[in-house]
Parts: C-alpha cells; structure tokens; sequence
C-alpha cells in the first residue's frame, strides 16, 4: 500500500514485510530456483551485526536424504519436512580472535600513510577492546572480575554492562539472528516463503553438522513455495500502542 508522501520503494518494503509469513506447510511440487536461495545468502552477509566480527555461519541442507534427517532433529515438523531446503544458522564466538584480526586487516589497507585520531581508534578496539570484551576462562571467573568493574565503575557514570561469557553469547545470537531475518526477507523478495524453527534437537543438529563443542544452533529456516494451508491462522499483534512508545 502506497501512503502519501511514502516513497515507492518503501512501499514495496512494506508489501514484502506484510506478505512474510511463517510457513508450515510447503508445495514441494512448485517450481523453485535454487539460485534464489544463493543471493538470499550473500545479501545476509550483508546484515549489521557486532563489532563487524560475523560471528557467524549458514549451512544450506539441500540433499533429500540430509533434509529428512535434519528434519527429524526439527522434531518433525511440517515445515521441516516439506521444505526445498533448510538453512541452519550458526553461531561462532569461538572465532572472534580471527575475525578480529580479519578485519582490523582489511580496514588497515584504507588508511592514510599517517594515521589520524579515527584510524588510531579502529586499531585499539580490534587490538584492545574486543579482547577485553570477548576473552573467557572455562569457568568465566574473568567475567565475572568484568562484572564487578562494570557494576563499579558504572556508580560514576555510563559503561557497557554486558561483560561475561554469557552476556557476549547472546550479543552473537543477537547478530545471527539479523542474518537470518534479513535471508527471509530476501526470499520474500524472490518470491519464496520461509519458517524460522526454534524447536529442534540442538546436539543432533551439532552432531550433522559436525560442528565443534564451542558453535552453538541460532535457528533453523525452512525455505520454499507455501501451500494455502500452510498458514495456519491469521496473523496477530499485541496493539501498537502497548509496544511502541515516544519520550
């Protein structure tokens, strides 16, 4: 729907956002251009996430008889079962020293011969700060000495809170889960319909995938061509006015 003063871009926005449904049900009898799911994947590479580490990895399950096994650790489900392809999305902490060092690399090949304030900046977060941010011991005692420097220093003024393993865990959840959403509003753009999966058999999945101790399952989407029976009810909202508010 195209509102005044909306631009016409937006309004094909809202059009993909309203047509996203979470699909059960899919046709596995439609046509489907793999090729579709291929530029969903590179545009979720493309998702704002932490730091810029992508802490991060998508496994495309395409293959009849590997769909039927994930599809067992999916608990059976419908969507699962009668999908094109399942795309599991992975999270990696484990890697954020190498992806640090990645990109700190590559930002390196912008800078001037003399660095200036900025790029000295970009240097020590790489080099000082995300360390401090993201290293652990097995037990976390390290972050939870963080929590008490945060809980202190944060008496006399703004410091980041989110400090121990755990804290850090979820800011990579948090990113994965922004390539995710950004893939099924691209399928949704291609024509194709999705269905993020929560429930699932974490260690099997771990196991099929063959993923270390330290990777952790984000979600799991379905992707494919929805049956009318594949919604299976209307869509509801908690009012507006309960959820969004002004200051």
């Amino acid at each position: 729907m195209l509102f005044a003063g909306m631009k016409k871009e937006a309004a094909l926005f809202e059009e993909i956002v309203n047509n996203r449904r979470s699909i059960r049900i899919y046709d596995d009898k439609a046509p489907f251009d793999e090729s579709s799911v291929s530029r969903s994947l590179d545009r979720a590479l493309l998702a704002p996430n932490s730091s810029n580490l992508q802490l991060w990895e998508f496994y495309r399950v395409k293959s009849k008889d590997k769909k039927e096994e994930l599809a067992k650790y999916c608990l059976g489900q419908n969507a699962a079962k009668t999908a094109n392809e399942l795309i599991v999305f992975v999270t990696r902490k484990d890697k954020w020293k190498e992806h640090a060092a990645f990109v700190l690399a590559e930002s390196k090949k912008d800078f001037p011969a003399v660095l200036g304030k900025r790029h000295k900046l970009i240097v020590d977060y790489y080099t000082k700060v995300i360390p401090a941010m993201y290293f652990s011991d097995p037990a976390d005692i390290t972050g939870g000495l963080k929590k008490i420097a945060s809980t202190l220093g944060g008496a006399f003024q703004p410091v980041p809170r989110q400090v121990t393993a755990t804290d850090m865990r979820i800011v990579v959840h948090k990113s994965v889960a922004l390539a995710a959403q950004t893939f099924m509003l691209s399928m949704q753009a291609e024509g194709y319909d999705t269905c993020p999966m929560e429930g699932f058999d974490s260690a099997r999945v771990k196991k099929f995938l063959n993923l270390p101790r330290a990777a952790e399952i984000c979600m799991i989407v379905s992707v494919g061509k929805a049956k009318p029976e594949g919604i299976y009810g209307r869509r509801v909202r908690i009012p507006r006015e309960e959820v969004i508010f002004e200051l």
